[in-house]
């Protein structure tokens, strides 16, 4: 089984407008409301990929029921901890061709609340193969959490697969305690780094470096341009076919979700990236966030090219 850890989930609106008008009503017929959060978005894209998935976090309040009701829906299974904090919404408002995003902080996690799910968690650790980790903290976390739970990870040997930046990624990268894989984009490694920015040699250079010596997979996205991979000494180029995008956003979460599943299904190297980043480029197919076509993977796989990088 693969659990995916979504901290601070949230329920997604979606309003489509003609036009947004300031300071009146705008009425809307055009209205979606879905469970969100990375994490779950890579439990949707694995699931549509026949996986055994599980998804966990801190679920609270009316929006935290409609989450549950969600999961129950597609099938996958709820490890959801309860708060008292009412779960947050997140609003986009896509007008004129333009998105108006209105993101609430969500609920702050007591002390109490926290050690039940490291309770909870370090049960489920023991349970499953692999555990996903994406985005953000809720308040009231400490910014080493993810740390403590790589290393509840590291003590049953069970994989944990990465993504978040900032100081999150920070602590992780600087910790004892590693996770299998992290997939920073360009921007995020660059920030890691104290950089505004990086070239591929640099990204190279930077991937070599004793900093990312013992974590056995880095994953560097580059958007549409495709990615550079370190798989414990060894570094690939991978670059993705060119596809005509129809909502790029969550094919992240769907790299997450094809590495995972590519993990759990015993693939290594260079087929291993091939099918970890097809998944992304699935995504960006699709109109709806985090979701795949499971009858292309093989298509996507095909025209994903991965190449070894010979270095001096």
């Amino acid at each position: 089984m693969i659990l995916t850890i979504t901290l601070n989930p949230a329920v997604d609106i979606s309003y489509k407008l003609d036009n947004l008008l300031l300071d009146t009503v705008n009425r809307v017929e055009d209205v979606s409301k879905t469970a969100g959060g990375k994490g779950l978005n890579v439990a949707r894209v694995l699931q549509q990929l026949g996986e055994d998935v599980a998804a966990s976090g801190f679920l609270g309040g009316s929006l935290g029921d409609f989450i549950r009701t969600q999961l129950a829906v597609i099938g996958i299974q709820d490890f959801f901890v309860p708060i008292d904090g009412e779960t947050r919404n997140c609003i986009a408002v896509i007008h004129e061709g333009k998105q108006t995003e209105i993101l609430e902080t969500g609920p702050v996690i007591s002390v109490g609340e926290a050690a039940l799910f490291l309770d909870k968690f370090t049960e489920y650790a023991e349970q499953v193969e692999i555990v996903t980790l994406s985005g953000s903290l809720p308040k009231g976390l400490p910014t080493d959490f993810y740390v403590e739970l790589v290393k509840i990870c590291n003590q049953y040997d069970t994989q944990v697969l990465l993504d978040s930046n900032g100081a999150i990624l920070t602590a992780l990268v600087a910790s004892e305690h590693k996770p299998y894989l992290i997939k920073p984009n360009e921007e995020e490694l660059a920030d890691l780094l104290g950089q505004t920015s990086l070239d591929e040699t640099q990204i190279m250079e930077a991937l070599e470096s004793t900093l990312f010596t013992d974590i056995p997979w880095v994953v560097v996205t580059l958007g549409a341009d495709g990615a550079i991979v370190k798989n414990n000494k060894t570094l690939y180029r991978a670059k993705a076919p060119k596809v005509k995008a129809v909502n790029p956003v969550g094919s992240g979460d769907s790299v997450i979700a094809g590495f995972a599943a590519g993990i759990a299904r015993g693939l290594e190297d260079a087929a291993l990236i091939k099918y970890g980043l097809s998944i992304g480029v699935l995504n960006a197919l699709e109109e709806k966030t985090g979701h795949i076509n499971a009858e292309k993977v093989e298509w996507a796989v095909e025209q994903m090219l991965v190449d070894r990088i010979e270095r001096g």
